[in-house]
């Protein structure tokens, strides 16, 4: 039978034996395959160390013609540091940053909670992790050789271009992490603090979105509900269904040290309390400055608001494992109390909010069966709350990458 030796560093080594043949004399054998002492040879065979040399490889349970088995040198030194050493090294890194913490106990709990507790485990759990990604590539190594054995297979030429895919993929992602790692970061919305009649609030800077927006609780904190024209209201229409109770034509917003009039539309909902749209910043000539990272206004630079200065809900942590599968949802359009825009001669009826005006046959469509969804129920609800569907609400969520924020300005 074949023996492959696969070392620290990804090194084959095959030795050819007979089953009954002792451990010890093996390790012999290995010894003028890899230049690794017998002393200093760790063997490990799916996950468990063969450490008795009088035993035989059939008695010790390693089957099969062309069995793998894991060498590492007992005291094996990389960089003048020890594996034992590097592990420390990282589990130390982990502990001193929370968001790689945060990522890796979403990816791997077990290994998280051993960096944090028990730095035995962590390091043998680590050794485990490379075995097995040592295993995978051989493994992939030897299906290759398999796939090549005849070049006249469709199916096997099929798999082989497969492979060479997703290999492409693996190196374009590695070239990303290396050049562009800031790409795989979080990004978080834009934020500013503002006061709407003296009442202070953190305002969602949204430049896709038509209309400033805001919702009735905060208006009724800055007092300009009495100001609301009712014969504004309606629905919008997008991803969702959100109802608009109307609008208030104008009230005193300040930001930084100057006083600015705004029009806010009065939508049902409560993941934002107030979203500056495009028609407040056109109308002031504000402009997003991402490199400075401010919102310059008339000659004033606002400062977006950081991460932990966010209301809790736009803090919300995005799962590593859920990547966008969608894009952003057209934007719909609203009309008041479900009349027909074009029977009535009232100028805030039939107007958009990121569209042309809808059309004044409504197309039917059947009512889909609750989907099953992998976000949390009370992302889900928040949605359902601003009048989406819970179809809809799910694939707001899927589209935003789990971000509650995202997916309300997408509904609107």
């Amino acid at each position: 039978m074949e023996l492959t030796f696969v070392n620290d560093l990804g090194q084959t080594f095959v030795v050819e034996i007979d089953p009954n043949m002792e451990l010890e004399n093996v390790m012999a054998l290995l010894e003028a395959e890899s230049g690794i002492p017998v002393s200093e040879q760790a063997l490990h065979y799916e996950g468990r160390e063969l450490s008795n040399p009088k035993s035989t490889i059939r008695g010790l349970g390693v089957q099969g013609e062309n069995a793998m088995i894991v060498l590492r040198r007992k005291v094996a030194s990389v960089g003048g540091r020890t594996i034992e050493q590097d592990a420390e090294m990282m589990r130390l890194q982990l502990l001193g940053d929370p968001t790689l913490m945060a990522q890796l106990r979403e990816a791997q709990p077990e290994l998280a909670d051993a960096a944090q507790n028990n730095s035995a485990r962590f390091a043998e759990l680590l050794r485990a992790t490379r075995e097995r990604q040592m295993s995978a590539e051989l493994l992939q190594q030897q299906e290759i050789a398999r796939l090549n054995a005849d070049p006249f297979d469709v199916e096997a030429q099929r798999k082989i271009e497969e492979a060479i895919r997703q290999q492409a993929v693996a190196e374009n992602m590695e070239h990303a992490l290396e050049y562009s790692p800031e790409s795989f970061g979080r990004v978080t919305m834009l934020y500013i603090p503002l006061e709407v009649n003296g009442h202070p609030i953190k305002a969602f800077v949204d430049s896709g979105a038509q209309q400033t927006i805001m919702n009735p609780e905060t208006a009724e904190a800055c007092g300009i509900m009495r100001l609301l024209d009712t014969r504004f209201a309606g629905m919008a229409r997008g991803v969702g269904v959100a109802k608009i109770l109307g609008r208030v034509h104008s009230a005193q917003l300040k930001v930084a040290d100057l006083f600015l009039p705004c029009s806010f539309t009065i939508m049902e909902g409560r993941d934002v309390d107030l979203l500056l749209g495009l028609d407040m910043l056109k109308a002031h000539q504000a402009c997003i400055d991402l490199e400075k990272n401010v919102l310059r206004i008339q000659g004033r630079e606002v400062k977006f608001l950081p991460e932990h200065e966010l209301p809790d809900k736009a803090r919300d942590p995005i799962d590593p494992s859920e990547l966008p599968t969608g894009t952003p949802a057209t934007q719909g359009s609203f009309n008041s109390g479900g009349r027909n825009p074009a029977s009535t001669s009232f100028a805030g009826e039939g107007r958009t909010l990121g569209s042309a005006p809808a059309s004044s046959t409504p197309q039917r469509t059947a009512a889909p069966r609750a989907p099953q969804s992998s976000h949390s129920e009370e992302k889900i609800s928040m949605l359902i709350d601003l009048g989406a569907t819970r179809e809809v609400a799910i694939r707001s969520l899927d589209a935003a990458g789990g971000n509650v924020d995202i997916a309300a300005s997408l509904l609107f």
